[in-house]
């Protein structure tokens, strides 16, 4: 089979791809022209992307198309054939639930200020300094995940392992509540308020629907708690951007950890955007690299290949999804 590989991460696992799924014609064509690109897309027999195009998709007359991660906004499924086989992969749950981990103890700990003041050649603490805040430890935190599907999970387990008090809402409260995961409880999304104003910590860790763009604004950061943080590492889009900012500037939640954006960067320059929030002494911004472990690409070229493998010989792949169910890309997934 002719297979086509546009991801450029995904690209970097080349030799590990190429010995999981061997006797195929692998073409790897990321760093080519857009051009070049949509002319290989067009004569695959099976494609790996991130993101497709909808006239690339209409061109696309592969039987099996492989996204390399779990969202597929990106991706014109619904512009593709009928027939095509779609598959997705993850294994990103351990990375993220590290990362909100991190961001929980780097705004506890004032990570950020108080490496600013050691630069300065500035030394404050309680025995320098009376006024100087004491941080919590995280027995005494409670975080509350707006979702609740494989990110949240994992970090849920992680968190409460370390003594967190964690809640949730979910679009299917009554769904089986996952081993391990210790939650205080699980409400309905109606009951966002509640969570908001109960933890000290937000994870949002759920799809960009139209349901879900814009979820978090001005009203409900006026719920939060005024030292509160904030962490997205969802889509920068469920949040109001200038809502945001001004709660931030304001004072009227603590702070932000900030993975995901609502612009793209041009090449490696950053959206205008990072800058202004980056620029806040309360908001940790990273470039939506929570997942990008050694380890979830690893398994993800792993779980590709193991795919390409089962299409080849007839079975059917992991991680397929109801096309029907995917008519605009993606916005029809319900809340995790």
């Amino acid at each position: 089979m002719r297979i086509v590989v546009t991801d450029p991460i995904i690209s970097r696992f080349a030799d590990l791809l190429q010995e999981t799924a061997p006797g195929n014609d692998w073409d790897f064509v990321a760093d080519l022209s857009s051009e070049a690109q949509s002319a290989a897309i067009a004569r695959a027999g099976v494609l790996v992307c991130a993101k497709l195009s909808a006239r690339d998709a209409s061109a696309c007359t592969a039987g099996f198309v492989h996204i390399t991660g779990s969202g597929a906004d990106r991706v014109a499924v619904a512009d593709l054939p009928i027939e095509t086989v779609v598959s997705r992969t993850s294994h990103h749950e351990r990375s993220i639930a590290e990362h909100i981990l991190m961001a929980v103890l780097a705004h506890q700990r004032r990570l950020l200020s108080v490496t600013h003041q050691m630069r300065s050649g500035s030394w404050r603490s309680v025995a320098t300094e009376p006024g100087t805040p004491l941080h919590r430890t995280l027995d005494e935190l409670t975080i509350g995940f707006v979702g609740l599907g494989g990110i949240g999970t994992e970090a849920v387990r992680m968190c409460t392992g370390l003594g967190m008090r964690a809640v949730a809402v979910r679009r299917n409260p009554e769904a089986a509540e996952a081993p391990g995961t210790n939650l205080q409880w699980v409400k309905a999304m109606e009951d966002l308020p509640e969570l908001l104003a109960a933890s000290d910590v937000v994870v949002l860790c759920l799809p960009l629907t139209e349901e879900t763009r814009g979820l978090m604004g001005t009203e409900q950061f006026a719920r939060m708690r005024s030292d509160a943080l904030l962490i997205n590492v969802s889509r920068g889009p469920i949040i109001a951007e200038e809502a945001l900012y001004a709660a931030l500037r304001e004072g009227t939640i603590g702070g932000a950890a900030l993975d995901v954006w609502w612009d793209a960067p041009n090449g490696t320059e950053a959206p205008e955007t990072v800058g202004r929030f980056a620029a806040l002494p309360n908001v940790i911004s990273t470039p939506h690299h929570s997942g990008h472990a050694l380890q979830t690409f690893v398994r993800r070229a792993t779980e590709i290949a193991q795919n390409i493998n089962l299409f080849k010989e007839g079975r059917p792949p992991s991680n397929t999804f109801d096309r029907v169910q995917s008519a605009a890309p993606f916005k029809s997934l319900p809340l995790a």
